[in-house]
């Protein structure tokens, strides 16, 4: 857990969930965190809950599907604390239905937020771990793509594409930025509240109720892998409900 300490980290997504569990735990052991998501009120409340417990953290209204608001979320960090060391690229959506019906609306939702609002947050960072000749990209990703079912092909394909696109990165890359994958199973989060197919958010919800682990694992999950000396790159971590099939 040392190795976390002092770490300056930009999370997406933060404002309740799994982002909000890592800005959290990340606080509590001493990494200064910089969040954004478009909840401006949450996030502040995370901010005050944070300083309330003698944590470091700032945040930024950010939508990542615009990429200059990605730039920003940064180029703030890297103001405020002189460095980034971590990008944790955690803002995404679901929509779930077949795909003959068509929702299209409900792709381009998730194409622009689950996939190219990943390519704008690293977009945003490598040039700045570049410069720096280190930091570690983190993507939470999905077991929806580990496991292809019907209604959610679409979903599974931008989360698929991600897992594509860091392990290009990744053997680009000379070692000097890691990028670490970590794909959660059933959690308890306000995720399904925003599925628009009613049948499947209430279907979705119990099975969320009867088996969904915290959300506070997968940040243990995401401290295990920046904790790692900087000569170790975590690839892949899956992390699940252990009944879940």
């Amino acid at each position: 857990m040392q190795n976390i300490q002092g770490k300056v980290v930009v999370i997406t997504g933060a404002s309740s969930g799994i982002g909000k569990a890592i800005a959290i735990e990340l606080a509590k052991n001493g990494a200064k965190v910089i969040v954004g998501a478009r909840r401006k009120e949450q996030l502040q409340k995370l901010v005050d809950n944070i300083h309330q417990n003698g944590g470091e953290a700032t945040f930024a209204v950010t939508d990542v599907r615009n990429r200059n608001a990605l730039t920003h979320l940064v180029n703030l960090a890297v103001e405020q604390y002189g460095k980034l060391d971590v990008i944790v690229n955690n803002a995404g959506v679901s929509q779930i239905s077949r795909i003959d019906d068509l929702d299209i609306d409900g792709w381009e939702e998730m194409i622009d937020i689950n996939l190219k609002g990943v390519l704008y947050g690293m977009a945003a960072a490598i040039p700045v771990f570049k410069q720096q000749q280190s930091g570690h990209i983190i993507n939470i990703i999905s077991t929806s793509g580990l496991k292809i079912v019907p209604m959610q092909g679409v979903y599974a394909g931008t989360k698929n594409a991600v897992r594509t696109i860091a392990e290009a990165f990744r053997q680009e890359s000379d070692g000097s930025i890691r990028i670490t994958g970590i794909s959660p199973g059933f959690v308890k989060t306000d995720f399904v509240s925003n599925l628009k197919n009613e049948e499947m958010k209430v279907a979705s919800a119990k099975r969320m109720e009867e088996i969904a682990i915290n959300p506070e694992a997968v940040a243990h999950a995401v401290i295990y892998a920046i904790s790692q000396p900087k000569e170790v790159e975590i690839g892949d971590i899956v992390i699940r409900p252990a009944v879940q099939n």
